[in-house]
């Protein structure tokens, strides 16, 4: 599930579990096509197929498919047809559900979206009945050990970053997504790490649960994550750390 902070900790969870990395080289590569196919080969001149090569290299894609991904989006491999469609639902208590899918099939996708939805007590929504609830930012989390809060907060503003902030030990930078690329690529150049980077939706709301309905929560997220279509799922719960850590046991 992406996200941020309390919103965001499954998807940080989810990412030290590498037992389906097939499947998110499968997700990534084709994330890397449609960019190429829309903005071209050139990620100097094509910020999309910029972000999905840092995808790239987070989940240690081979350099052979992400060659391969490039020329099948430019037409000297096999034509890709994909398209960006996004579905929206309800999950247990309520909780606002965003799924961002990259299809070839339409039919088959909404069907399997709204299958999933169902069958893990959530709901499928109307078009806008959730998206109202997100908005599209960038994230960089810095763990704050050893880091001057001072020099980073000027050097991220003067960079063009909108807000800035310490969440318990990580600072966030938080960005505009036309910004989001110089933002990162500065504080690279001043030698910060990230412990997290990447544009997502941000819930300007957010419900929070726990117990059984942020299993049954994660359970569905993870099923939809689980569906080939499916590149991202967000949505716009909060639990807190002991709730959290009640999934691992």
């Amino acid at each position: 599930m992406a996200g941020h902070s309390k919103w965001a900790n499954i998807k940080h969870r989810k990412a030290a579990q590498d037992a389906k990395k097939g499947k998110v080289f499968t997700k990534v590569a084709r994330e890397i096509t449609v960019a190429a196919k829309e903005g071209g080969g050139d990620p100097e001149m094509n910020p999309r197929l910029r972000l999905a090569l840092d995808k790239a290299k987070q989940v240690n894609l081979p350099k052979d498919n992400v060659e391969r991904a490039i020329k099948k989006g430019t037409g000297e491999g096999s034509e890709a047809s994909f398209e960006d469609v996004t579905y929206e639902g309800y999950g247990p208590a309520g909780v606002a559900i965003l799924v961002q899918t990259l299809t070839d099939n339409r039919n088959r996708t909404v069907s399997e979206v709204r299958s999933t939805l169902t069958k893990r007590g959530g709901s499928m929504g109307e078009a806008g009945s959730v998206a109202w609830v997100f908005d599209k930012k960038g994230f960089i989390e810095i763990k704050a050990e050893g880091v001057n809060e001072e020099e980073l907060m000027e050097t991220a503003l003067e960079a063009g970053a909108e807000d800035f902030r310490e969440d318990g030990d990580v600072f966030v930078v938080e960005t505009a997504v036309g910004d989001f690329l110089s933002v990162k690529e500065e504080l690279e150049s001043k030698g910060y790490t990230f412990d997290y980077a990447e544009i997502t939706m941000k819930p300007s709301n957010t419900v929070p649960i726990e117990g059984e309905d942020l299993k049954k929560l994660i359970a569905l997220t993870d099923a939809l994550e689980d569906l080939d279509d499916v590149q991202e799922v967000f949505s716009n719960f909060e639990a807190d750390d002991a709730a959290m850590a009640s999934l691992e046991d």
